[in-house]
């Protein structure tokens, strides 16, 4: 009877730690990053910037079309700086027209709108739309891929150099990898929201409207994750024999904004399979922590100064991704001021922070900034205070 009572004890501690090892079993494979057949990629979320998963994300490789979104970043910091306007007109040149590839098949002399050129670079991947557009902002391509290496080196794209603005040429010095390209996109959709206008058309007609007459040419995006994956925002699709098959796909959920960057993939199946898979698995394992950062701020004390206090405002609102399921209801901010600063002080000057933490550790800061300017006090400032002091003492 007592071995009998042994064995179904050893029986039932074995249940136990077989129930315990499949649960831990299943725990991993609910959060391991999803098999693919894409060599290269990365999966970010775009606010924060932090990664969710990557795999060999550093390999600098052929990026094809996906170039194109560092064309499309330096034709929107242009058209914020004022420098060009979307209702410019841009004629296509001879040089311009002889790209293969990808194309919507300007003719030499044509001129179309700088927004019906974005639309031919976004929606159908023009090679002749983009370097007419390169040629028009700085004068020559050569010139215009000088602009695309200078804001990759200012972005820290460590393994990335452009040789065209397109991605049609097979040189080994044009080169980029998908943690590269996940930061330039991110910069775009970040700092340039209206570019989904363009990203998430599917289909739009064009007139062609040279010497020999007008024509319609239909636009059709190259992105059939518009159709696929019902959160897609854009971004850009690339290939060539080099190059494989490419994408940066963006998609909002719920108002979390991810990117999933593959490059290698072995074919066009693979690309888009690949990306729902990575962007499936990154709202999966994802929550997001916003705070605006719009409640009011205790006047700061001034000491030396014209006045006595200065309003406070905050540096930016605050963002904070999870992945490791803990439950943001519990993050705490604290808001960290001095007693006391001296003037003088400028506006957006930093003077204290709000510090987030969540389970006791600090998760991230926002710096709290003067609202504006305080100057230094003079003699004249002193008798004025005193004499103020008096007036209102009688």
């Amino acid at each position: 009877m007592q071995k009998r009572k042994k064995r179904i004890a050893v029986w039932l501690l074995m249940g136990i730690l077989w129930t315990d090892t499949l649960f831990f079993a299943m725990a991993v494979t609910v959060n391991a990053a999803p098999e693919v057949n894409t060599p290269s990629y990365i999966v970010m979320e775009a606010t924060t910037g932090q990664v969710i998963c990557e795999q060999d994300a550093d390999t600098r490789r052929s990026p094809a079309s996906i170039t194109k979104i560092m064309t499309l970043l330096i034709i929107f910091e242009h058209l914020k700086s004022g420098r060009i306007h979307l209702d410019d007109m841009v004629t296509t040149s001879a040089y311009a027209k002889s790209m293969g590839g990808s194309q919507v098949f300007l003719e030499e002399g044509e001129s179309q709108t700088l927004e019906t050129m974005i639309k031919c670079i976004a929606v159908a991947s023009g090679n002749d739309a983009s370097v007419a557009v390169a040629e028009y902002i700085a004068g020559s391509e050569t010139e215009f891929v000088k602009l695309m290496n200078d804001k990759a080196e200012s972005l820290g794209m460590q393994n990335t150099h452009f040789e065209d603005c397109c991605g049609l040429t097979d040189s080994d010095d044009h080169y980029s990898s998908a943690k590269d390209v996940a930061i330039m996109s991110r910069e775009l959709i970040t700092k340039y929201p209206e570019v989904f206008d363009y990203t998430t058309i599917w289909m739009e007609d064009i007139e062609h409207k040279t010497a020999q007459g007008t024509s319609t040419f239909t636009l059709s995006s190259t992105n059939k994750l518009l159709k696929q994956y019902e959160w897609t925002t854009g971004l850009k699709t690339g290939s060539t024999s080099k190059a494989l098959y490419c994408l940066s796909a963006t998609a909002d959920k719920d108002g979390m904004e991810l990117i999933a960057v593959v490059m290698a993939a072995p074919d066009p199946k693979s690309r888009f399979q690949d990306a729902m898979a990575l962007l499936s698995y990154g709202y999966s394992v994802s929550q997001m922590y916003n705070d605006d950062n719009k409640d009011p701020l205790p006047a700061q004390k001034v000491e030396g100064g014209i006045e006595d206090t200065v309003n406070l405002v905050y540096a930016s609102p605050f963002s904070y991704l999870d992945t490791a399921g803990n439950n943001l209801n519990e993050i705490e901010k604290e808001i960290s001021l001095p007693g006391v600063v001296t003037a003088p002080i400028a506006e957006g000057d930093a003077v204290g922070e709000a510090v987030y933490k969540l389970n006791g550790t600090r998760i991230g800061s926002v710096s709290i900034l003067a609202a504006k300017s305080v100057e230094k006090a003079g003699y004249k400032d002193y008798y004025k205070k005193l004499w103020g002091l008096y007036l209102m003492k009688r």
